[in-house]
Order: structure tokens, then sequence, then C-alpha cells
């Protein structure tokens, strides 16, 4: 029978102490950066309270505080995706038919009247567009993320990282091109 290893009463003392000190050096800043992105106070609030959840339930796998903070605003942006991606619809803007028209996922969605086949199309159009995002190189998934469900602009991406406008725009681009061409044949089966 295998046996749970015990954490001595000082290293877990040792642990509590540092995440302490952790939330506080970083909640202030953590928070500004989730409120820039999630309108509601109680939203932005309850993601708050999930990262620092997610930093006592995995503060043992990080090795340095520079580790800590950049694992909190990873761990926040993903929260923050994560709470878009329930509540609101994709805006598909930039995707565009052969007509050169633009295609918004709300168009191609069925109508949620509660028929069974229009219930299954919706979950199947749904499925296909999570797997494709999964599929993109992480800097275009991020970039089409956070332009499309949290509404950053292009330029306030391009001043967060560093990067110029027409490299974000670029990103999007490639990322729609992908996401067309792999939802082209959901579209069709519908």
């Amino acid at each position: 029978m295998d046996t749970i290893p015990s954490i001595s009463p000082q290293a877990a003392e040792d642990s509590l102490t540092a995440i302490s000190q952790t939330f506080e050096q970083e909640r202030r800043r953590l928070f500004a950066f989730i409120r820039d992105r999630v309108p509601d106070l109680e939203d932005a609030e309850d993601i708050l309270q999930d990262t620092f959840y997610q930093l006592v339930n995995h503060y043992d796998n990080i090795e340095s505080l520079d580790r800590v903070s950049s694992w909190l605003f990873t761990v926040a942006r993903n929260k923050i995706t994560d709470s878009y991606r329930k509540k609101r619809p994709v805006r598909m803007t930039q995707v565009r038919d052969e007509d050169d028209q633009p295609i918004n996922l709300s168009d191609i969605l069925p109508d949620l009247s509660g028929q069974p086949d229009e219930v299954y199309a919706r979950g199947m159009i749904l499925d296909a567009l999570e797997e494709a995002l999964e599929e993109l190189p992480e800097d275009q998934r991020e970039v089409f993320v956070a332009h499309e469900f949290e509404g950053v602009s292009f330029k306030q991406m391009a001043e967060e990282t560093g990067l110029s406008i027409n490299t974000m725009l670029s990103r999007k681009r490639y990322a729609v091109l992908h996401l067309r061409e792999r939802l082209k044949d959901v579209y069709e089966e519908i």
C-alpha cells in the first residue's frame, strides 16, 4: 500500500508564508491586469480568486518568485479566456466567404430553438472551433483570442508585448486563415 508523503510542519508553514507574501506582492498588479480585460467587477474578482487558488494548489511546483509572477499572469490570462469562452459569442469578423463578405460565428451557428439537430450542429461547430484554436501556434492563438474573445485592440497588444501592430495583425491573419480552412468542412457538412 502506497503512503502519501507527509510534509513537515515547518515546510508547510514556509509554503504558507511564501504564498501569503506572493499574494500581497502580486494582488494589486494582477487584479489591475484582470480588470483591464474583464469589465465586470465580480467576474474579475472571481478570476483573481481562481488564480490564487491555483497558486495554492501548485506552489510547490514553481521554482522562483520570478516564475511565480509569470505563472500567475499566465493562469489569469487563461482564466480570462475561459470566462469569455463561456459567456460571449465568438466574433470572427475577419473571416470572409467567397463573395468577400464577413462570416460571423453567430451567422453559421444554428438557432437554438431546442431542436435536437440544431443543438447538435452548434455543439459540433464549437467543438471544431476549439480544436482548431488548439492547433494554432501559441502566438497566433493568443492574438486571436485576445482580439476576438477579449476585445483587446491591436494597439494595446502591441504596447503590452513590445511588438509592432503589423506583427499582431499578421498573427491574427494567419490564425483566421487556418481557422477558415479548418472549419470549412464543418460548415459544408452542416
